[in-house]
């Protein structure tokens, strides 16, 4: 189920209007009180946060995101900002900002489209006309191009079979149209993978998988690496990893947002704020099994200060 694998969850005896008071006091003083704006966003949901933001901007006319922008600054600044924003509007700017500017952020966007569920994308591309009064598939039109184009306009969509029913007599012939697009042919259909890898159901995917393996001896992942190329090839691959576990696919984003030089502050906090309700138990657990640490000791040996505490807050605890 959705949400019950989260770290944070609602807050038990919320009191919207006491709450949104210890904000505004937190942010009015002399130097804003971060230890306080911290205390009371991390440990409530992000319904909650919503409900403290109203009761902000009736009792201050000021928005609640906007003083947070004004009074912090740098990743503290960010997370907090992601914290009280709604999440499909979340996902919908990190969107934006994949897409921004000169280079496109494929690997923002591949994670984005990748992990999440057609109910969850039909919000964001709502969210995401509503804020920049452009649809979704047209900015990604401009701004990719060919298969993986294709496939991210598919996914964008959000038309993926929700249902949790599994069809044996479809996985066998789906299995068997991607090995005759791949595997058996001489240059690749890669039409047939979009459709089967964007628009089946999870449960039906993981199925397919199965039978695919049965066919070709291979897995298919071994085969999108030998036959596909570019973002197109990460981004089936990204599928395939959430279809088999998404927990262990954020991990391993993760853990490459915190390795080597420089941390990767725009993947950790979308990562970390995205998933704090739905799985970050699980990717916690992932973390640990894949990495030998755990992700609250990762994070808490490369990153610093009232930013380190927030996100360790998230994160929930130590494994």
């Amino acid at each position: 189920l959705v949400g019950t694998r989260g770290t944070i969850r609602d807050y038990t005896g919320f009191n919207s209007s006491k709450d949104a008071e210890t904000v505004r006091k937190a942010i009015r003083g002399i130097g804003t009180d971060e230890k306080t704006l911290i205390d009371i966003l991390t440990e409530k949901s992000n319904a909650q946060r919503q409900l403290i933001a109203k009761e902000y901007r009736a009792a201050s006319g000021k928005d609640l995101k906007d003083d947070l922008k004004s009074d912090l600054s740098g990743n503290l600044e960010r997370i907090m900002v992601a914290l009280v924003t709604p999440p499909a509007v979340f996902d919908a700017k990190q969107l934006k900002k994949s897409m921004k500017g000169s280079g496109t952020n494929e690997k923002a966007l591949i994670e984005i489209l990748a992990s999440r569920t057609s109910k969850q994308m039909k919000e964001v591309s709502q969210a995401y006309y509503t804020v920049y009064k452009s649809s979704l598939g047209d900015d990604l039109s401009s701004d990719t191009s060919g298969d993986f184009r294709k496939a991210l306009l598919t996914l964008a969509d959000g038309r993926r079979d929700e249902s949790v029913k599994v069809d044996e007599h479809l996985a066998k012939k789906d299995a068997q149209i991607l090995y005759n697009a791949g595997e058996k042919k001489w240059g690749t259909d890669e039409d047939k993978f979009t459709e089967i890898l964007c628009l089946r159901s999870i449960p039906q995917l993981k199925l397919t998988f199965d039978e695919y393996r049965n066919i070709s001896k291979k897995t298919i992942e071994e085969s999108i690496q030998g036959e596909m190329s570019g973002h197109f090839e990460d981004l089936l691959l990204a599928i395939v990893q959430c279809v088999n576990n998404t927990p262990a696919f954020f991990a391993e984003r993760l853990h490459q947002s915190l390795k080597g030089a420089g941390t990767d502050e725009f993947t950790l906090n979308r990562i970390m704020v995205s998933r704090s309700e739905i799985d970050l138990l699980d990717i916690r657990a992932e973390y640990k099994k894949h990495y030998g640490c755990s992700l609250y000791s990762a994070i808490k040996s490369d990153t610093s200060g009232d930013y380190e505490t927030t996100l360790l807050r998230i994160c929930g605890g130590d494994d």
